[in-house]
């Protein structure tokens, strides 16, 4: 969950572990020290949005380049004619721009497809999965969550400059017709 110091307004991401399922949590801002008391909003259908998971998020373990899942590019193509880039555009890592030029990309820390330097990204984090013109995003069982519309999700179907969050890093995926040529 995000929220933000009451006093000097700097954001703050609170962890799974650190809200449980209290109503209210408290903090302290690492920046001006002010005691911060958040109310924690749940909304009804909040267990069901990922139950059950769609079926190209039902992977074995977290899928690492290594692993066997990363390995097959089963039904996975690059499209025809397009260029996908991914963008950071927050974060320690902001400005950097990684171009997909495989059908399966995990994102993370060392030793990923795509390397940010990010201390809340796990060390594989996500996959950008694409299929054609479908382009997938899929949570490998990361530590602080990868989001989508402010909500945690193990997956998501982007879109051209759709924006997801995984640590402190905000990404933005860029689909373009290929230059003729």
């Amino acid at each position: 969950m995000e929220t933000a110091c009451s006093q000097c307004g700097t954001r703050h991401l609170l962890n799974d572990a650190q809200i449980g399922s209290r109503p209210r949590v408290q903090f302290r801002c690492a920046k001006c020290g002010q005691a911060n008391i958040v109310e924690v909003q749940r909304r009804p259908d909040q267990t069901l949005v990922m139950t059950p998971l769609p079926s190209f998020a039902r992977g074995e373990g977290a899928g690492g380049p290594g692993s066997s899942i990363a390995s097959e590019y089963q039904g996975l193509s690059l499209p025809v004619g397009r260029v996908l880039t991914l963008s950071v555009i927050a974060g320690p890592a902001k400005g950097l721009v990684y171009p997909i030029s495989k059908p399966r990309v995990v994102l993370g820390r060392a030793g990923a497809d795509v390397e940010i330097n990010d201390p809340e990204i796990s060390r594989w984090h996500c996959a950008i999965e694409v299929n054609n013109e479908v382009v997938r995003l899929r949570d490998l069982d990361s530590t602080n969550g990868t989001y989508f519309g402010e909500e945690r999700v193990r997956a998501a179907e982007l879109k051209h400059l759709s924006e997801f969050r995984i640590g402190s890093t905000v990404v933005l995926l860029t689909i373009i017709a290929r230059a003729a040529g």
